[in-house]
């Protein structure tokens, strides 16, 4: 399934699973009615013309339409205050949820080589898939599982347990966490989030019940003939726990068959981003054999049962509730041959050995790769491989990572892990080549910059400044989590001093926009309203963007309206003359309005950006890291362009 038809598949399941648990809902309503019926009956059971009453008419005489709107309007009201509640909490994406289980983030520069060797293996399955790298927390469980979470993958998070990494070797890790990134990639995340909030309106229900419970521990039941107040409050405590509990389950049955098929769709994708079957199937029969399996001790682990790599918490009597499918199954589907056993067997002491330095022995690319990977070209066909490989990576994308990573300096790496040196390479980035302005940007920056943040950069300027095109984004990639962890503020002022050294010159260029729009793009939250456009309502933006694009590889323009006329090959209008390609106000506010394409309805706008490219059969470096840049920018994470000798 490719990029574009599993995201639109997620939207339009959101939809349906909204229809499902609003028919959920109105039978929460009806059951309500009833008990609430019911319980007015008794309140009259004391009189005797009451109970003749309900005996004579029958229950259905005190069903009125006042009693029926409002029951409706009160479950009504506390499902959805309950679900908006439940949203509100979790506007910060994934780190939420982390949180909530316990989790703590790895710091990004830790000394602990399990902990060095889960980053690594994250920052590569990032690099490879063309998404923002994640921050990464651990849950100190010593069960075997990990979980993605997130509304974006600009907000997502990976957590993972202390027993995972711990007894997976480095090819089991590579592919639990291509299992992970693959719910990144698919929607699945983003629908699982917005199952927990509609789940915990309709919980509500169920906790309200609770707290009418307890509050009898302060009162006395029956305290006299005509008080009977106590009792109806009981019953109507029960009453209201059974209709929550009864919603909740319903809601999860949802919740469990919508879990199970996307897993199995992660572990398929999982195979195919690490062509290593023998990685994921190892990692589900280690679960089976362990001891504690991949149940999670967390109080929140069954909110977020979804979410888990495999089942987080104890099944009891039923499987119908399991989120995920049997092991069994699991492993047959990725190893065929799987004789059935679950063996235990732990990491060799030899593959500690290997991970232990830092992990460079397993990502180690072959002698001359790094030499290899900035000699190499992009043919035409490089940026239609990449469209195809969205959302689905492979070995490819994988080890052209690994020699990407390999191939930055090992001082930038480091400096990317750290919050105060991040900022600084970014700035390095955004520095003039042209000496004279460099120096106007220095002199800007030294009065707006933190002192500290301003000696990184003077300490890293030069380094970054000779640093080929081609490993800049990933650089920028780099530093986003630690970047993600500056306060509000300090995304501010951040902000400021990258715009106070981008108008150092009197004017923004195209590398200066994209860096900025990209890193923005990945700290500051995004609300650019439904995605409901087809493309013949931003025929304008995609104009002003493919104007942009084919001056900023051609010069001539012959050469420019070349490359026009072969992005225009993909798209239903036609395209003229660029305008003035060097407004990036109008950029940035199409690129805003081409956010709210339909997810069907992007690919053809990225074939035309790289018909836009590939016209003249050799894509520059630089246009490469402009055409993924752009994609990040419109929510379309594009894996590395393949190179060729």
């Amino acid at each position: 399934m490719d990029f574009f038809t599993a995201q639109d598949q997620a939207r339009r399941k959101t939809g349906r699973l909204v229809v499902l648990l609003v028919l959920a809902v109105l039978a929460l309503i009806a059951v309500a009615t009833l008990a609430i019926a019911i319980a007015l009956q008794l309140m009259d059971g004391g009189q005797p013309a009451g109970q003749a009453q309900l005996a004579d008419q029958g229950l259905l005489s005190a069903l009125s339409v006042e009693l029926v709107a409002g029951v409706a309007g009160a479950v009504l009201v506390i499902v959805v205050l309950g679900g908006l509640f439940k949203r509100s909490q979790l506007r910060r994406g994934g780190r939420v949820v982390a949180e909530a289980l316990g989790g703590r983030e790895i710091n990004l520069n830790t000394r602990d080589a399990d902990e060095r060797r889960i980053l690594n293996v994250v920052e590569e399955m990032a690099i490879a898939s063309g998404t923002p790298v994640p921050s990464v927390y651990v849950l100190e469980e010593e069960s075997i599982n990990a979980f993605a979470a997130g509304y974006q993958t600009n907000d997502a998070v990976i957590g993972i347990t202390r027993g995972t990494i711990r007894n997976l070797t480095r090819d089991e890790l590579q592919g639990v966490v291509a299992h992970e990134f693959s719910h990144i990639l698919h929607g699945d995340m983003r629908l699982n989030m917005r199952l927990i909030s509609i789940l915990h309106g309709i919980l509500l229900i169920g906790l309200l019940g609770g707290m009418l419970l307890r509050s009898m521990r302060f009162r006395r039941v029956g305290g006299g003939k005509r008080d009977n107040s106590g009792a109806v409050i009981l019953a109507l405590g029960a009453v209201l726990m059974l209709i929550g509990y009864a919603g909740t389950f319903f809601g999860n049955l949802i919740k469990s068959a919508v879990s199970r098929q996307r897993e199995y769709l992660a572990d398929a994708s999982a195979v195919q981003f690490t062509r290593n079957p023998k990685g994921i199937g190892n990692a589900l029969v280690k679960i089976g054999s362990h001891t504690q399996g991949s149940n999670l001790q967390a109080a929140q682990a069954a909110e977020f049962s979804h979410l888990f790599f495999s089942q987080g918490v104890r099944l009891g009597f039923s499987q119908m509730m399991a989120t995920h499918p049997p092991l069994n199954d699991r492993i047959k589907r990725v190893m065929p041959s799987w004789d059935g056993r679950f063996e235990a067997t732990m990491p060799t002491q030899q593959e500690q050995n290997e991970t232990s330095d830092s992990d460079e022995a397993a990502a180690r690319v072959e002698p001359g790769m790094r030499s290899a990977t900035l000699a190499a070209v992009l043919t035409g066909a490089s940026a239609q491989t990449a469209i195809n490989s969205m959302g689905q990576p492979d070995q490819r994308h994988l080890s052209q990572a690994r020699a990407t990573l390999d191939a930055l300096p090992k001082q930038l790496k480091t400096a990317a892990h750290e919050p105060y040196a991040a900022r600084a390479l970014m700035y390095a980035l955004l520095l003039s080549e042209d000496q004279g302005i460099r120096e106007h940007q220095l002199e800007a920056l030294q009065k707006t910059a933190l002192p500290d943040v301003y000696h990184e950069l003077m300490k890293h300027a030069p380094e970054v400044m000779r640093l080929d095109v081609q490993l800049r984004l990933p650089l920028i990639e780099l530093a986003l989590p630690a970047l993600r962890s500056l306060s509000v503020e300090q995304v501010q002022h951040f902000r400021l001093c990258m715009e106070r050294l981008m108008s150092a010159d009197g004017q923004v260029s195209l590398l200066e926009w994209t860096l900025y729009q990209l890193v923005l793009n990945n700290l500051s939250e995004q609300d650019n309203g439904p995605a409901n456009l087809k493309l013949d309502d931003v025929q304008r933006e995609c104009q002003v963007l493919l104007g942009v694009l084919a001056a900023a590889g051609q010069d001539a323009p012959v050469e420019i309206n070349a490359a026009l006329s072969a992005a225009e090959s993909e798209l239903p209008f036609a395209l003229t003359a660029p305008g003035d390609v060097n407004d990036m106000r109008g950029l940035s506010l199409a690129v805003d309005r081409l956010r709210r394409l339909r997810p069907m309805q992007k690919p053809a706008l990225l074939q035309a950006m790289a018909r836009c490219i590939e016209h003249s059969g050799v894509i520059r470096p630089a246009e490469a890291e402009l055409f993924r840049a752009v994609a990040d920018i419109l929510d379309c994470p594009m894996p590395p362009l393949l190179m060729e000798d």
